[in-house]
């Protein structure tokens, strides 16, 4: 995505336009619906603004088509992946590679929702997958032995770094991390041309989900929670 696109979607106009949508556009039983399926918007990081004519470096200036509400679709993350599929979007000459950096407290779903919306042609750097990739079938399935730390990270660096410079051929790609600190997931957004994807799970959710998982992971959550920094108004 080139840049003039990039701050656009990080403007405080687009920002302010689409909270706006969001609340004209909900109905009698409190959710948005997704005007491609018709179906309810259950969650609000599964809703995504989509431009019905396609935003470019020629027209991204123009408020009659980046700022129009009648231009504007709401839909759900994997209705857009369908929206740009079927009106030639993913043709190899004029594919737009999509960086997201999914963030949240453990056990919030970052995971489960990433491979819900994601296609086979997208990317997703997950850590947690990357743990599982490199550790032995003897090892616990959270358990991550410091020794492959180096490994692992080195892994995780490889794949931004093709992410940064949107080496092959994939559309979107998806970064899954914790990323409380605003000034950390800013920065690295920033460096990715990624758009930011808030999975806000309430704590007491995330808290039980991780009893079931693994009695260390309720520490885990604790600390996210204490550590975070929501955006700025």
């Amino acid at each position: 995505m080139n840049e003039k696109r990039q701050a656009f979607y990080k403007s405080r106009q687009w920002e302010n336009l689409i909270k706006l949508l969001r609340i004209e556009r909900v109905s009698e039983d409190g959710f948005v619906i997704c005007e491609h399926c018709g179906k309810p918007i259950l969650k609000a990081y599964d809703c995504i603004a989509h431009h019905v004519i396609e935003l470019t470096e020629d027209n991204v200036d123009d408020a009659a088509v980046a700022l129009n509400p009648e231009n504007i679709k709401l839909v759900h993350f994997r209705c857009h992946n369908e929206i740009h599929k079927r009106f030639g979007y993913g043709n190899q000459a004029r594919i737009i590679q999509q960086v997201y950096l999914v963030y949240g407290s453990p056990c919030s779903g970052k995971t489960t929702w990433v491979d819900s919306v994601a296609e086979p042609e997208d990317i997703i750097m997950d850590i947690d997958k990357l743990w599982s990739a490199v550790r032995s079938g003897s090892c616990g399935l959270y358990e991550k032995p410091p020794e492959l730390k180096s490994n692992v990270f080195s892994m995780r660096d490889c794949l931004l770094d093709m992410i940064r410079v949107r080496r092959g051929k994939w559309h979107n790609a998806y970064v899954i991390g914790g990323y409380p600190l605003q000034g950390e997931r800013e920065r690295l957004a920033d460096s990715l041309n990624a758009r930011l994807v808030f999975i806000d799970t309430p704590k007491e959710v995330c808290l039980e989900r991780a009893k079931q998982k693994n009695s260390d992971w309720t520490d885990f959550v604790e600390n996210w929670f204490e550590r975070y920094s929501p955006p700025l108004p």
